[in-house]
């Protein structure tokens, strides 16, 4: 796939994009470090680093450049120059074939010099067994041209040769060479010395005499040489970044081991630059990275002293004062880069052109231009910019690419170079010794490798942290701490050993020789102290790895061409990539088996704070951890649980740190492993994320040349004979330099907002158990249930800081706590327990936060790390309530003693109570009796006077909700019951008698529903005009009407509240263009996929993926600034209205009852007030998606802004997404306040507060089931119809025409169809009206919808089951598929929801209005 690319020349040219993100630079500092180059006489005392050790003998001046092998049973003489090895290395006598007859008597010689390359390597052959290795040298023979076998003659003993490999022509003075030779004899107790690399093979392979093995030192040999502790020479930038100051110590780590004055031969070539790494650590644990070039430069001689030159052999030892000639002066200087990332190969890369820049010459830019263009033009990759090509030169490049995202911190480590180097043993045997916190020094000839390892050792361990001294390319300076009586892992050159034995008590590792070192006194670490079979597993993936290491890629990045960084890169270093994350996740594996069930162990806080509440012993179980391990491996985790790391571990676990998503994800590691088993997990622990699908390359070009004057040739003006002093006149100014650059780590909010994020262990979790809910109904309901609560949760900040009691405001979410828990929903969040923890804490609630982890647990859910951490938080560092626990326990039960007698009394109570209440219900049905009789009499017809009976002038009108005739508070009081009248047939106009008690008539409900032209005031419920409504009408005048909830207590005070002076209507009914249906709610969720990024949801007709509107429309029938004063809504002219003041409506009185639901009288305002409608339609989002986008908006804008009044303005599709939400749930928000606060208006700067909200009573928010506005191009749907026919006002008046198919005889018949459970009749009779398609009627509802709406607008809401509606509405459709067939009824819409749809509108609550 072709890259797209993005040409940044500088920050000038890339305008304001970069300067507005301002992304983290690649490079802070670059410095220089060497000797000071102003011309001064260098001190006479060279820097000699204190002992840390025994001093070792003077190292020899020269290196080993030839071996030999002399016969002295031959009379062979050592050569001249030669020194011949007659012992062992512990001064044994050695004789080799000694004894045998016929046996020459070898004996192996070396010299010293420097006329020619040194040896580099030696080996052993057999000859006739294998053959020579590419580029070594066979010693067949002796200087006097005998054999130079040194076996045995005989039959059976093969013959055996050394072999040698000699360094290249041209070498130089630096380069590595043998420069120690010794035999040992392991039967005398004789191991390896130390630094010493031994040959496998056996020089004396005969039965006879002991076994003898050959040993070599690999070193740099130099003489000559003063060694200074080195300085800084110059850095740039000049000023140190306030979040990141350049560290004191940066130049004695640019040149570990000294700037050096050497003398060399005048016509010694300069060696390559050798390129090393460190870290430095922060007090607060923050790692910085440098990575340093060292190369020699020239130095005057006359900056040196008599005695100096003498010592470098620049003058005469034997004549005083004479110079002696063909001698050349040079120090080591080095020059580095600080960062905050471990990109090396860029380092080095960037580094190696700056030297080959200084070193050629003439150019047209000054090298400070290079300097400061790659410092503040080159970001560290991002999401953003994933590939990031930077052209240094025409011929140098290099290619920075976005790190793997992975949950495990980022490292300079390599574990295939320690792999490499150490091979699976011994990388475990070291496992062991970081665990236990041994003293490990690490040592190399190749600086480079030094740090990769180190950081590799202290990586294995995840998730414990190292908590000793780390420095991973030590100094000699720096090198007592080798003395340190605490543990260290410190990483340091090979040559040290040339001047000072290892300690006795410290672990040497020899990267070079792939050996360990430990001194006899200590008992030698064993990995039988394992766990057994993590071991094993561990053991042999390691083996595996370590055998296809050998083909992998190593060439040097640096050196890579252009061409192949933007096409073979990624291709051939994929593999080694792959091979570096399958090492880490071995031994994450371990690490997860080693700590198994840790979190079992754990004790949390559950009382007020007090001293040592912070030791290890408090916050963990330490000896039940230790009986649940295996008895075998009891010593080791005996020494584990008492280091440092460990009780950091815990203290980390407990309290919760800025590295709580990595142990989040160790957590989850630890669920996945099975530490019984003897092979790995088929899943790997370390899941690669894949990056940003983008392919998009962002490429910076070099500075810009000087313009050149036209006509005229541009001429180079810098030419350096050497690395030059930096100069600030010629470095360029950065373009845009606007506040600090943001720190790598986890994402910070404002200590007043919690972070109610989930981080992306749990956003991994949440969309597994998405995906494996979709398959099953009842649980994808559930699932979104739970993310809708997780909504809500991620708003609590807002919500609490804008309530006028905080305390009651967390109680409250205590409560809709409870509630999700109640419901079962799927994967309950930990974000939900998290957030109210925090904010228990935040607000000084730790009793509540205990409450919260109680039910917590109770619930089935362990904390992660991160809930943990904040429940933790919030008991040590709240304040606790004051007073002695006594006094609140003896009230508590006294409490309970007064609440018991009132519960032994209470039933004494009511039985009096209920005497009293037929005594008087006997006597006014008697007095009722009478008063009929008379007026019957009287007037000669049933009619009578409508609120003569009513015992209260202020008794509130109560619905009805069953046919048989019970009011809503027959259930609560067994007084006089509201039925109907028995002259439900009556003419029209005839009102209905309201009589108490039980009517002495019944007629069947479908009487009611069947005659509505004969009866226009019917009984039916008020229900019907308004599906869903849940608001109780009070008695009092239509002018003061109050809306409250039927659970709400009502009060008896009329016109106690003024009406809500905006109403918002929201609608998820959503048209699908493809088949013109429309699908409602409970469909469009069924139809959502499990995927946090696809908006779209499936129609359930034609299958076909669609996105989903919410409609919204707002009324606000508050007068205008500019209008009079609206009249009351009582002074309204129209003759059916109620008279203000008067008792209201009687039952019976149904169009009248439900001209109450019209949002005009609702809102206490007539047709002639002013109304502003306003509307809209934005996407409907699935629970998933919402939380998804919310969770970007809380982390960019924090929580503050949902509750700001420009919230709905700003972000219309998450605000009115979270309405419906919360609104559907009957969650408190403040989010229909905002609605109103934004109609007034931005607030004031001067207002005091923007968390002061209107008063919520004056929003209402109504959730409709259908559309808000009917397409007038289209049938109406059949419970409109029926509404038209009954005469009951409706919100909107349908537009359009009716056909006449559909006229009251069908609706009538299908309503008796459904009466009498023959709703397969019904579905028939409405498809043969309809006729069949394309020709016939097109509904836009399905026939379930259309009888369902007008079932429920015939009967009411309350009146109506609809899961009883749904099984016999499933019983016809089965009935009439044997008929018809399934797939004609689907064709023609027929089919009722899937098990889905029905799922999830059971568990999302009550239908809604339409």
């Amino acid at each position: 796939m072709e890259a797209a690319f993005l040409t940044i020349p500088d920050a000038e040219s890339e305008g304001g994009a970069m300067a507005e993100e301002r992304p983290p630079r690649l490079v802070d500092y670059f410095v220089i470090a060497g000797l000071a180059g102003n011309g001064a006489p260098i001190p006479e005392e060279t820097w000699v680093p204190e002992p840390s050790g025994s001093l070792c003998p003077p190292r020899p001046a020269d290196p080993i450049t030839d071996v030999a092998v002399i016969a002295r049973a031959l009379g062979e003489e050592v050569p001249q120059g030669y020194t011949c090895i007659q012992s062992s290395a512990e001064g044994h006598p050695l004789e080799l074939s000694a004894g045998l007859l016929g046996g020459t008597q070898p004996v192996i010689c070396y010299r010293r010099g420097r006329d020619k390359p040194p040896l580099v390597e030696l080996g052993v052959l057999y000859e006739g067994k294998e053959r020579p290795k590419p580029g070594f040298q066979v010693l067949d023979t002796t200087p006097y041209s005998h054999s130079a076998n040194l076996a045995p003659p005989g039959p059976g003993h093969p013959r055996t040769y050394l072999t040698y490999r000699r360094a290249a022509e041209g070498a130089g003075l630096h380069a590595l060479g043998i420069t120690d030779l010794c035999l040992v004899l392991p039967s005398k107790g004789e191991g390896t010395p130390h630094t010493y690399c031994r040959l496998p093979r056996n020089l004396n392979p005969g039965m006879w005499g002991p076994a003898v093995y050959l040993c070599y030192k690999v070193g740099l040999a130099k003489a000559n040489t003063l060694v200074y502790e080195a300085e800084l020479l110059g850095r740039y930038p000049e000023e140190d970044n306030e979040t990141f100051p350049l560290p004191e110590s940066v130049p004695v780590f640019c040149l570990p081991m000294g700037a050096t004055i050497e003398c060399w031969p005048a016509q010694t070539k300069y060696p390559v630059p050798v390129f090393s790494t460190f870290v430095l650590t922060g007090a607060a644990g923050n790692k910085v990275y440098g990575a340093a070039l060292q190369f020699y430069e020239a130095f005057p001689r006359a900056r040196l002293s008599e005695r100096q030159s003498r010592a470098l052999g620049l003058l005469s030892a034997v004549e005083r004062g004479r110079v002696l000639g063909g001698r050349a002066v040079r120090s080591r200087r080095a020059i580095a880069v600080l960062s905050r990332w471990p990109a090396f190969p860029a380092f080095r890369a960037f580094l190696t052109f700056l030297y080959r820049y200084s070193v050629s010459g003439p150019h047209r830019l000054p090298l400070e231009a290079h300097i400061s263009h790659f410092i503040h033009n080159v970001p560290f990759p991002s999401p953003q910019r994933p590939r990031i090509l930077v052209q240094m030169s025409p011929y140098d490049n290099l290619l920075l690419c976005q790190p793997v995202s992975s949950p495990l911190p980022l490292s300079g480590a390599s574990f295939l170079q320690l792999l490499q180097s150490l091979g699976p043993e011994l990388a475990i045997t070291l496992l062991l010794a970081v665990l236990t916190e041994h003293k490990l020094l690490v040592h190399s000839l190749r600086p480079d490798l030094l740090t990769s390892v180190c950081e590799a050792l202290v990586s294995m361990i995840f998730p414990l942290q190292w908590q000793c001294p780390y420095i991973p390319l030590c100094p000699l300076v720096l090198a007592d701490v080798l003395s340190a009586p605490v543990p260290f892992i410190v990483g340091i050159h090979s040559s040290y050993f040339d001047l000072h034995d290892p300690p006795s008590d410290v672990i040497c590792v020899d990267l070079d020789t792939n050996t360990l070192f430990q001194t006899e006194e200590k008992k030698p670490l064993t990995p039988r102290t394992l766990p057994r079979r993590p071991y094993k597993v561990l053991l042999a993936t390691l083996t595996n790895l370590y055998q296809q290491l050998d083909q992998t890629y190593t060439g040097p990045e640096e050196e890579a061409s252009l061409e192949f960084l933007l096409t073979d890169y990624e291709a051939v270093c994929g593999r080694r990539t792959r091979l570096e994350r399958e090492v880490q996740g071995a031994f994450l594996r371990f690490m997860a088996c080693l700590l198994k069930g840790y979190r079992d162990f754990l004790r949390p806080l559950t009382k007020a704070p007090s001293e040592g509440v912070r030791d290890v012993d408090n916050l963990f179980f330490l000896q039940g951890f230790l009986k649940s391990r295996e008895r075998s491996s009891h010593k080791l985790y005996s020494q584990l649980l008492r280091t440092q790391m460990f009780s950091q571990f815990i203290e980390e676990c407990s309290f919760g740190s800025a590295r709580h998503a990595a142990l989040e994800f160790f957590d989850s590691c630890v669920d996945k492993v099975h530490p019984e088993q003897e092979k790995p997990e088929s899943t790997p622990l370390v899941e690669l994320e894949e990056l940003s699908g983008s392919e998009l390359t962002v490429f910076i070009t070099p500075p810009e040349e000087p313009p050149v004057p036209e006509g005229s040739e541009p001429t180079p003006q810098y030419c350096y004979d050497g690395f030059p002093e930096l100069r600030a006149e010629l470095f360029e100014s950065p373009q845009e330099q606007t506040g600090a650059l943001p720190v790598p780590g986890p994402s910070r909010s404002a200590p007043s907002s919690p972070a109610p994020r989930r981080t992306k262990q749990e956003m991994k979790v949440a969309q597994r158990m998405a995906q494996k809910s979709a398959a099953v109904p009842e649980l994808w309901a559930r699932c979104l249930l739970g993310h809708c609560y997780g909504l809500w949760f991620l708003c609590l900040p807002a919500f609490v800081r804008s309530s006028p009691s905080r305390v009651q405001a967390l109680h409250t979410a205590y409560h809709v706590l409870r509630q999700m828990e109640s419901h079962k929903v799927v994967l309950p969040d930990e974000v939900c327990y998290r957030v109210l923890m925090q904010l228990c804490s935040h607000y000084g609630q730790p009793v509540l936060s205990v409450r919260v982890m109680l039910d917590m647990r109770q619930a089935g859910i362990v904390p992660n790390t991160i809930t943990y951490g904040y429940y933790n938080k919030a008991v040590l560092e709240s304040k606790w309530p004051s007073g002695t626990p006594g006094g609140r326990l003896r009230w508590a039960k006294l409490r309970n003693i007064v609440l018991g007698a009132a519960q032994f009394r209470q039933p004494l109570r009511e039985r009096w109570q209920q005497q009293q209440q037929q005594q008087q219900q006997q006597q006014q049905q008697q007095k009722q009796r009478q008063q009929q009789q008379a007026a019957a009499q009287e007037s000669g017809s049933s009619q009578t006077e409508p609120y003569q009976d009513r015992p209260s002038p202020t008794r509130p009108l109560q619905r009805q909700t069953t046919w048989a005739g019970r009011s809503l508070r027959d259930l609560a009081s067994p007084k006089g019951r509201l039925v109907k009248s028995g002259s439900l047939g009556s003419a029209q106009g005839a009102q209905p008698t309201v009589e108490a008690g039980v009517a002495h008539t019944r007629r069947s409900p479908m009487d009611s529903l069947l005659h509505p032209r004969e009866r226009p005031g019917s009984t039916a419920s008020e229900s019907s005009a308004s599906l869903g409504s849940e608001w109780d009408l009070s008695e009092s005048s239509v002018s003061s009407l109050s809306l409250r909830r039927s659970s709400e207590r009502l009060t008896e005070t009329p016109g106690s509240s003024q009406p809500p002076s905006l109403e918002i209507l929201l609608s998820s009914c959503s048209l699908c263009s493809a088949c013109d249906s429309l699908v409602y709610d409970e469909e469009i969720m069924a139809g959502w996929a499990p995927d946090d990024s696809n908006l779209n949801t499936t129609c359930p007709f034609c299958a076909c993926p669609f996105v989903p509107l919410l409609s919204v429309q707002t009324v606000d029938s508050r007068p205008s600034a500019s209008s009079p004063k609206s009249a009351p809504a009582g002074a309204s002219g129209s003759k059916d209205a109620p008279v203000p003041g008067g008792p209201g409506p009687v039952l019976s009185d149904r169009r009248l009852c439900l001209a109450l639901d019209e949002p005009q009288l609702c809102n206490g305002h007539m047709g002639g007030a002013t109304r502003r409608v306003e509307g809209g339609a934005w996407a409907y989002l699935s629970p998933l998606v919402l939380r998804k986008e919310l969770e970007s908006l809380v982390e960019n804008e924090g929580s503050e802004v949902l509750a700001l009044p420009e919230l709905p303005a700003a972000h219309p599709i998450i605000f009115w997404n979270l309405l419906w939400y919360f609104q559907r749930l009957r969650l408190p928000s403040i989010l229909p306040c905002l609605v109103l606060a934004s109609c007034n208006g931005s607030p004031t700067p001067q207002a005091p507060s923007p968390w002061l909200m209107p008063d919520p009573a004056s929003v209402q928010v109504r959730l409709l089931w259908d559309v808000l506005t009917p397409d007038p191009n289209s049938c109406p749907p059949l419970y409109v119809l029926w509404r038209v026919h009954s005469q009951i006002p409706q919100r909107v008046a349908w537009p359009g025409p009716v056909p006449a198919s559909l006229s009251l005889d069908l609706l009538e018949s299908v309503l008796r169809h459904v009466g009498l459970n023959e709703v397969h009749k019904a579905i028939g009779l409405l498809l043969e009206t309809l006729g069949p398609p394309p020709t016939g009627l097109h509904l836009q509802r399905g026939i379930y919808r259309e009888i369902l709406f007008l079932t429920m607008a015939a009967m009411g809401k309350d009146h109506v089951d609809i899961a009883s509606f749904d099984k016999r509405y499933k019983s016809a459709f089965n009935k009439l598929a044997s008929s018809m067939g399934k797939e004609e009824l689907r064709q023609r819409r027929a089919q009722m929801p899937t098990p889905k749809a029905i799922d999830c509108r059971k568990y999302f609550g009550a239908p809604l209005e339409c």
